[in-house]
């Protein structure tokens, strides 16, 4: 392959698998390759011409600014730029980040600007450029070099991206919120694709600017929408949020083209915080985004922070810009009739897409990208092994950990992974037989983190596990013992980190998304205002053995407001009876915690007037779940200390406060909780949990 440095008047030259640099000048003059200068520092030369990269192999074509590396055009199939031509060329597809200097000054967002080109390999089946900026302290900017790679390789239908981010020992502390690649697409991409039941017809830009802004800048009441079928409804860019695990495989479609835009994440090792962490996908403009980073649904916990002199190295990607097409525009033009009036799937595009997904994963990790700090499949290693559960209070529920959630991530506390920032994470699921198999993990000292869904705790085995390049490590037999100190005497919901099987209310009000009205109904706009609708006066009492958490327990610890507008603190009740009470014994309430913001609960037994509570978690949480339209932020575990001269033989009554009032988000969500009494000799075998909980 070769490089070919030109100086053209009207028209762009076309030339197979190959990289081109196009310099579009108004003048007529023809300059020689000699007169080009080898280091460009923005976007215009001494002669005043605009200077871009091309890559095309045939199939598609990729123009680049030079040396920024922003993405400024996509052809494909016959459509000149897939991208927004409306918008400021280096508007259209770029690298961002959001960051502050530890002083919390000259934070901001800001776009991510190569200043030096290179072309990193020319072959027949493969071109690599790079477009590297390097910090300055003279700079205002985030002290961070960025090495932005682009890879496009013959008979590919689409190119990839991934970049080096590093700092070197000496630099400046900064907090690092966000970094992301963002592609802003021709208004002819009207249909969202987030998963096989996430599609819809999405709304435009143009119809947002027309409509109400509700309680956050994001969220839009459709007044006068170009379709009326869009009229009323809530358009919001965190309903479309997915946790990183599910989000292998995300974009948009043109039905009236018949063509697919896709971002293929194959790995999710270089993401931040696990397999649960949320994250916005698509949204409208339509805007498509692969997001590496950030702090939405956790809060300041999850910003990156480096200290003064602290170095750091981290790949992200490579991802895959994919495009796919129907057969011929007949086609395209009957997707768009049948979505105009029968909400189609376009199925032929989105299952294509998927089947290219699963080729990206099974080919993870790449052979193609150049740069050494990308390790292929021979300089990484993989772990093996199989975890059991046993709980000596449990007959039913011990045994293998069915599908265990299980990762290896740098070494620290029991359930860090969840706030773990800098490094990479590697996950699995294991089987039915708890058996799992973590395979391309890169160097390096671990620990081995677990979760079992329907088990409370975190499970981390107890020795570190170092893994070399070819290796493949066979770990001993695992146990997890979850926490307990006494027999469960009741419990309500199910300890699966989230609050997804609590009581989610249908959204009977005017703040709607219609693809939401019979699937994952907490994305629902304003859900925090129906629980003042259902309870006006008096707050939420639950009842054990008699209550149904599905149906009596809402899903998040919320406020009420009142006529004049101010908001109430609200008080939970959980109403049982103990057969018996060992008033000297010790007894435990776990509280599990799916989500926080701003946030505190308050313990209090039998007595409600206390003026002290018996146990607070204090001030916790900037998850903004409740907002944001999630059912879980991060996991937060709480044990109470009850002594037993606080019961009753009889009925008994726990109230849980939630006192703070400022603003309408502050809350919780519960995952579980569980009362325990105090340690037994005998250990009770409590059968199946059951919506109703279970009682001794």
């Amino acid at each position: 392959m070769e490089v070919v440095w030109k100086m053209l008047w009207g028209s762009l030259v076309w030339m197979s698998i190959m990289v081109q640099f196009f310099l579009l000048s108004h003048c007529a003059m023809k300059y020689p390759v000699r007169n080009i200068r080898s280091k460009i520092t923005g976007g215009k030369s001494s002669h005043g011409v605009k200077l871009i990269v091309e890559m095309n192999n045939g199939i598609v074509k990729v123009i680049l600014s030079r040396p920024h590396g922003n993405v400024r055009g996509i052809t494909y199939q016959g459509v000149e730029n897939l991208l927004d031509s409306s918008l400021d060329r280096d508007d259209r597809g770029y690298w961002d980040c959001s960051w502050e200097d530890v002083n919390g000054k000259n934070g901001k967002q800001t776009k991510i600007l190569g200043g030096e080109f290179q072309v990193i390999t020319q072959k027949n089946n493969q071109v690599e450029v790079s477009f590297k900026t390097t910090w300055k302290r003279s700079d205002p900017l985030p002290a961070l070099n960025v090495d932005k790679r682009y890879v496009m390789l013959s008979g590919s239908s689409g190119f990839y991206a991934y970049a080096i981010y590093e700092r070197f020992k000496g630099w400046p502390g900064m907090f690092l919120w966000e970094t992301r690649i963002v592609f802003k697409l021709s208004h002819r991409f009207q249909y969202l694709a987030i998963s096989d039941s996430r599609q819809r017809l999405m709304p435009t830009s143009a119809d947002r600017a027309r409509g109400q802004s509700l309680a956050y800048p994001e969220a839009v009441m459709l007044k006068n929408p170009s379709n009326s079928k869009f009229k009323g409804e809530v358009d919001d860019k965190y309903q479309y949020s997915s946790e990183t695990k599910d989000d292998s495989l995300h974009g948009w479609i043109s039905l009236i083209q018949g063509i697919g835009f896709w971002i293929i994440t194959p790995s999710h090792e270089f993401r931040t915080a696990g397999p649960l962490k949320q994250d916005l996908t698509c949204h409208v403009g339509p805007t498509c985004l692969s997001m590496f980073m950030s702090k939405h649904y956790t809060g300041v916990p999850l910003n990156v922070t480096f200290e003064n002199g602290e170095p750091w190295k981290k790949v992200f990607g490579p991802v895959f810009i994919h495009l796919n097409s129907v057969s011929n525009r007949t086609m395209a033009i009957s997707l768009w009739d049948d979505a105009k009036q029968q909400g189609t799937k376009a199925i032929s595009l989105w299952d294509n897409a998927k089947q290219q997904m699963r080729k990206e994963v099974r080919s993870w990790p790449y052979s193609f990208p150049q740069s050494p700090d990308f390790l292929k499949s021979d300089q990484r290693g993989s772990v093996i092994g199989r975890l059991s559960v046993k709980d000596l209070y449990l007959k039913v529920g011990n045994g293998p950990a069915r599908f265990a959630h299980v990762g290896l991530a740098a070494p620290g506390d029991v359930g860090s992974w969840e706030f773990q920032t800098k490094g990479y994470q590697f996950w699995t699921q294991a089987d039915e037989r708890g058996i799992f198999f973590i395979k391309a993990v890169l160097p390096g000292i671990y620990n081995l983190y677990s979760w079992v869904p329907g088990v409370m705790g975190n499970y981390m085995y107890e020795s570190s596990v170092t893994v070399t390049p070819g290796t493949n490590i066979k770990l001993p037999r695992l146990v997890f013992k979850p926490p307990r100190d006494g027999p469960t005497l009741w419990e309500i919901g199910i300890p699966d980190r989230s609050a997804a099987e609590f009581y989610v209310p249908p959204n009977e009000t005017k703040y709607i998304n219609k693809l939401y009205l019979k699937q994952d109904t907490f994305r629902q706009y304003g859900l925090w205002e129906r629980y003042t609708e259902i309870y006006p006066k008096k707050d939420l009492v639950f009842t054990v053995g008699t209550s149904d958490y599905a149906k009596d327990w809402f899903f998040a610890h919320v406020l009420r407001r009142l006529r004049n507008g101010k908001l109430q603190a609200t008080t939970w009740k959980i109403v049982f009876d103990l057969s018996k009470v060992d008033r000297a014994g010790m007894y435990k309430l776990l509280l599990v915690l799916a989500a926080a913001h701003l946030a505190e609960v308050e313990v209090r037994v039998n007595r409600r007037e206390s003026r002290r509570p018996y146990f607070t978690t204090g001030l916790i949480g900037r998850d903004d779940a409740i907002a944001r339209h999630g059912i879980h932020g991060v996991l937060r575990s709480f044990t109470a200390n009850l002594p037993g001269y606080l019961f009753v033989k009889g009925s008994n009554t726990i109230f849980l406060d939630q006192p703070r009032n400022e603003d309408i988000f502050q809350g919780v969500m519960y995952d579980y909780i569980r009362l325990e009494g105090p340690p037994q000799r005998t250990y009770q075998s409590l059968g199946r949990r059951h919506k109703r909980g279970t009682q001794l």
